[in-house]
């Protein structure tokens, strides 16, 4: 009992709310690529900062900005320069300035516990989460490079021994692609090729200021990979012994290894097998990314081309005629074009809830339906209920909707277009109608249960919603009063049909 009463306890405490703060679906996880506005408007305790504060974002986008000066300084100090520089010695200074201030802003950041997907503003859990995970690193990598070379022993003051501790602020630009791969404002393909150029980069960058490391603090200099190249390499300039170490990195990266330049003595075989065995996996991670990019970009083409085929053969071996023919292939294309430019409707709608798919379709075709002269006096309830089974599609050009004589299976709502009503006796087609927005047709066959009297084909690209027959008469059937109000609606302009053909 005392142990349920202590973790009942220790629940209150962790879930103790402040005054002002808020913990309830406020602080739930936002979607995918977005902030949540629940979470940008939760109210947290006094002094305590949102992390999807729009400044606070602004914020961490310009650390990273200084994470990628950080990514290509801290190798070059440690590779190729042996005591500070005024101007890259100054500029370090300023940006570690600016991340030990992002130390102290982190203390009062709140965060998303990944248990209950709450925001947690109290300031002693936020301290004590951040002290248990990246506090000391945080503040080792902002120790000056002046001061590091004070404190540590005598065999480690070379200069860039410290400042390669600050590639733990690398962290921050895999954060960054990770969000911005689920930000529906920016393109995956592009994001994931920008990721794959930045650690191409470093990585050749990385390396190649290692290699000359190894060369400019051996005891030999004439029996390294530099020296054996070229005599007194350190009294080049600094931009050519840079170039060349890039040089031998990306040869050796891109497998070519022109062997001008190789490893000479065992330290550097050793760093030289390490490398190209790091460049194996490397490799396979850009070629794997790289290549389900393309297919991911060409899949749908392909998919396309292969459905496009098969229907020719399928026409050709069975002897379709050609407008048939004409009819398939351009549904297909339809379909594969409304797919390409994001046009999915009902694979989306399905995706969704019932009750979502209904407030959609209520708010896309309730007052278009109101209008319809079959449904003229009948409840909302009933109309609510059939948009709510109305399914939309588009139809292309001289494609048949409804055959003469078939079955009566659905009835259509048009939307945007034209249809034609197509009457066939003794093997001659005659339009005795045409279907504008607005109107319905099928119905006849539908509710009188007779076989469809016209073929109604499109005139122009056309959207119609498609009512499923059952799916009517089920709702008819628990709405009586309304189905007699349909059935007079539909009695009525029949008689008013006739009455204007008779005149």
């Amino acid at each position: 009992m005392s142990t349920n009463k202590g973790k009942e306890r220790d629940e209150r405490e962790y879930f103790s709310k402040d005054e002002g703060s808020q913990y309830s679906l406020h602080g739930i996880l936002p979607p995918l690529g977005a902030t949540a506005r629940t979470n940008r408007r939760a109210k947290l305790s006094r002094c305590v900062i949102s992390p999807f504060n729009p400044r606070y974002r602004i914020w961490q986008s310009y650390l990273v900005l200084l994470v990628f000066y950080t990514a290509w300084v801290s190798p070059f100090e440690f590779g190729f320069l042996d005591r500070p520089r005024v101007p890259l010695a100054v500029i370090d200074n300023v940006v570690n300035a600016f991340f030990a201030v992002d130390i102290v802003v982190t203390f009062f950041v709140a965060y998303l516990d990944k248990t209950t997907y709450l925001l947690i503003d109290n300031p002693q859990l936020i301290a004590k989460r951040y002290a248990k995970t990246w506090l000391v690193l945080d503040i080792v990598s902002t120790i000056p490079s002046e001061v590091a070379r004070a404190i540590l022993p005598p065999h480690f003051k070379t200069y860039g021994y410290f400042t390669i501790l600050r590639l733990w602020r690398l962290r921050r630009v895999s954060a960054m692609f990770a969000r911005l791969e689920k930000d529906r404002r920016y393109s995956y393909f592009w994001v994931r090729y920008s990721k794959l150029i930045c650690v191409t980069l470093f990585t050749v960058h990385f390396a190649g200021c290692i290699f000359y490391f190894l060369a400019a603090h051996y005891r030999d200099p004439t029996r390294t990979w530099f020296g054996a190249a070229t005599e007194n390499f350190r009294e080049q300039s600094l931009w050519v012994r840079y170039v060349t170490s890039m040089y031998w990195s990306i040869v050796t990266l891109t497998s070519i290894g022109y062997g001008d330049l190789h490893p000479v003595n065992s330290v550097e075989m050793v760093f030289d097998i390490f490398y190209m065995l790091f460049i194996l996996g490397l490799q396979a991670y850009l070629i794997g990314n790289m290549t389900n990019l393309v297919v991911h970009g060409t899949a749908r083409t392909r998919q396309f081309r292969d459905t496009i085929q098969a229907a020719t053969g399928f026409a050709q071996r069975n002897q379709l005629p050609e407008r048939l023919q004409e009819q398939m292939l351009a549904h297909l294309c339809l379909k594969f074009r409304t797919d390409s430019e994001g046009l999915q409707q009902q694979e989306t709608l399905d995706a969704l809830p019932k009750a979502i798919r209904s407030s959609i379709s209520h708010f896309l075709f309730y007052s278009l339906v109101d209008n319809v002269y079959l449904f003229r006096g009948v409840s909302n309830d009933l109309l609510f209920q059939l948009v709510s089974e109305m399914k939309a599609e588009y139809i292309p050009p001289k494609e048949d909707i409804i055959l003469q004589n078939e079955a009566p299976t659905e009835m259509y709502i048009l939307v945007t277009g034209a249809v034609d009503l197509i009457r066939k006796a003794n093997g001659v087609e005659q339009v005795v109608g045409v279907v504008n927005t607005g109107d319905v047709f099928g119905e006849i066959g539908v509710l009188c249960y007779r076989p469809q009297p016209f073929t109604v084909r499109t005139k122009r690209l056309t959207q119609l919603l498609r009512l499923n027959r059952t799916a009517f008469l089920n709702i008819v059937q628990a709405n009586v009063g309304d189905g007699t109000i349909i059935i007079n609606n539909l009695l009525q302009a029949n008689l008013q049909s006739l009455e204007t053909n008779f005149c």
